[in-house]
């Protein structure tokens, strides 16, 4: 069978055919699916807007009701009373008027209104208080408590103008007690609904329990009755309905409904209807679109499918050879180039495929040269930081042993100067071992002059010079500093250095005054309790360095733990070192990028862990 005919046949049994069936069948189950998501979208869209407007209309009457309690409505003046209502007229801009009744609904003073609209707040007429009294009758309400609040039956003062409905609130406690009545106008309901309608979902009414049309997304629509099919299954008593959000179908014209009922005791439903046939309408032009489709497809096929295949087979077979060629690495030959279709693209492709091969060649000698000058480049660099680095141990290392030399000196080169100038205060002016003794002490001077030099040799530079350091190596080297005098105050040392643990970057100096102040601290905290035990532990958590000087001493107190890491701020018995150890080892840290925590409890001890970053 020829390639034409192959290929009449795959389109007729494999595409055409298998296509137009699963397109009816898609077509209707998308329809099914529409008419349910149009449905679900609708109860949906119809409960939102339900809370919505309870959302609103309750805003509104528990404003009015907090509102009237803030106020000693009985012992106030008329001009107080007068300053009351206007704060209720206030409280939102749905509100057009405010009055004061007594416990048989009858007006007291003067109401509070505007007869032109005024900041965002509806027209009243004064002529409309009438119908705004007898809408709503308090009499009923006047077993309630300060601040209850009622919604009267909804109105419209006049044709096309937006609905209303009355909220009483009662002012006092007991039977007598004084009402305020608020008129609140719909039209900040109607916005809501517009805002709502404009996805597209169909119209939404707002009806009250005589099927009235009190807010719409349409506005000419106001205090319409219902069409009765629209009405016929809102008739439900509320204890019956099993559901929140009823829907149903109306035939002539087809429409489908969605009702809420708008919760929270409001005696209010939601209706959102949307036109079936407007719906449904791209569903149904897709399923007679895709038919003639199909149709005109089929034909349009069989016509270039002969075209097609005559001038494939020609060209097939030079693609063919030359793709031979290549996989015999024959990559000087070239595919004749002809039209531009995905066969001209192909041998295209080869031709471009032998030609960049060409030159990748010659781009990777080049390459070689390349990455050979950078390795020499890269060497030394790096034997360069190597010489910086030793250079820079050397520094550290010379200074952490003039520290040690220094403080080993320092004690009996103190006791050598002592005893000199003892010996030379019982000497008098012509013993003549008293210019001995005097050559004695300045030597002894010297002596001391030299080891405070390698003090300060010692000291840290002002600027940290941040590195890879092993932290365990300047814990050992402060440690052997202080340890002597650790263990001669008693002090049980114990000693914790994580093993493996990655270099961090530090400046190696300062890291080891870190080391060394809390250290000292901790001692310091220790020197006057029963129990003396100093743990200095390093480690990795939660995937950061640490290092922790824990000891058993008198602890931090609350009230001064934010003020530790202040200069200058010490509580030390024996004010010492200008309180500027914990400032310092603040200092440091943060230099590093690295952070403190503090745990202490008074009596118990303190616990302080530095986080460093790794190099």
């Amino acid at each position: 069978m020829r390639l034409y005919q192959q290929l009449v046949l795959f389109m007729l049994a494999a595409t055409v055919l298998p296509l137009a069936a699963v397109g009816f069948l898609l077509l209707s189950r998308a329809e099914a699916e529409l008419a349910a998501r149009i449905d679900a979208e609708q109860r949906a869209q119809a409960s939102a807007t339900a809370e919505a407007v309870s959302a609103s209309l309750m805003e509104v009457v528990d404003a009015l009701a907090r509102s009237a309690e803030l106020i000693d409505w009985e012992s106030a003046s008329e001009a107080e009373t007068v300053g009351g209502l206007r704060l209720l007229y206030g409280q939102s801009t749905a509100v057009s008027a405010v009055l004061k009744l007594d416990a048989e609904g009858r007006p007291l003073g003067s109401p509070v209104f505007r007869p032109q609209a005024s900041d965002g707040h509806p027209a009243f007429r004064a002529e409309a208080l009438e119908r705004l009294v007898r809408s709503m009758p308090v009499q009923t309400l006047r077993g309630g408590g300060k601040g209850q609040a009622a919604l009267g039956s909804a109105y419209a003062h006049a044709e096309g103008e937006p609905a209303a409905v009355a909220v009483a609130v009662k002012l006092a406690e007991g039977e007598n007690a004084p009402f305020a009545l608020a008129e609140v106008v719909f039209t900040a309901l109607e916005s809501v609904l517009a805002r709502r309608a404009a996805g597209g979902l169909g119209r939404i009414d707002l009806v009250d329990e005589d099927r009235r049309v009190l807010a719409s997304s349409e506005p000419e629509r106001r205090m319409k009755t219902l069409a009765p099919e629209l009405a016929a299954p809102l008739l439900t008593p509320p204890a019956q309905l099993t559901e929140p959000v009823r829907s149903f179908r109306v035939e002539s014209p087809a429409r489908r409904v969605s009702v809420a009922r708008v919760p929270r005791g409001l005696r209010f439903d939601v209706v959102v209807a949307v036109d079936e046939a407007t719906a449904l309408a791209p569903v149904r032009a897709m399923r007679r679109t895709v038919l003639a489709s199909i149709g005109g497809t089929f034909l349009v096929l069989l016509g270039l499918g002969a075209l097609f295949t005559r001038r494939l087979n020609r060209r097939l077979a030079d693609v063919v050879e030359g793709a031979e060629a290549y996989g015999r690495g024959e990559l000087d030959r070239r595919v004749k180039v002809q039209g531009q279709d995905e066969l001209s693209e192909l041998a295209t492709t080869f031709n471009r495929m032998g030609a960049e091969l060409e030159a990748a060649r010659s781009r990777l000698l080049r390459w070689n040269d390349d990455l050979r000058a950078r390795v020499d480049e890269a060497t030394a660099e790096l034997k360069g930081a190597q010489v910086q680095l030793l250079e820079a141990q050397k520094l550290a290392a010379v200074g952490q042993l003039g520290a040690g030399v220094a403080h080993e000196i320092n004690n009996p080169l103190a006791g050598i100067l002592g005893n000199v100038q003892l010996l030379m205060l019982d000497r008098g002016s012509a013993d003549p071992d008293l210019e001995t003794l005097r050559k004695i002490e300045q030597s002894a001077k010297r002596c001391k002059e030299i080891t405070q030099n390698l003090l300060r040799f010692s000291q840290q530079r002002e600027r940290a010079e941040l590195r890879p350091v092993d932290l365990n190596a300047v814990v050992r080297d402060a440690l052997s500093l202080t340890e002597h005098q650790i263990r001669g105050d008693g002090i049980t040392l114990v000693t914790e250095l994580g093993q493996g643990l990655g270099r961090v970057r530090a400046d190696p100096g300062h890291l080891s005054q870190v080391v060394l102040a809390l250290l000292s601290n901790a001692r310091t905290a220790m020197l006057k309790t029963p129990t003396r035990c100093l743990t200095l532990r390093t480690g990795e958590r939660d995937g950061r360095t640490f290092l922790e000087v824990e000891d058993t001493g008198k602890g931090i107190s609350p009230d001064i733990r934010p003020r530790i890491f202040e200069p200058f701020f010490t509580t030390k018995d024996v004010w010492s070192n200008v309180g500027l150890g914990l400032s310092v080892v603040w200092r440091v840290v943060t230099e590093t990028g690295g952070s403190i925590d503090v745990r202490s409890e008074v009596g118990q001890g303190t616990c302080f862990t530095v986080f460093l970053p790794k190099a």
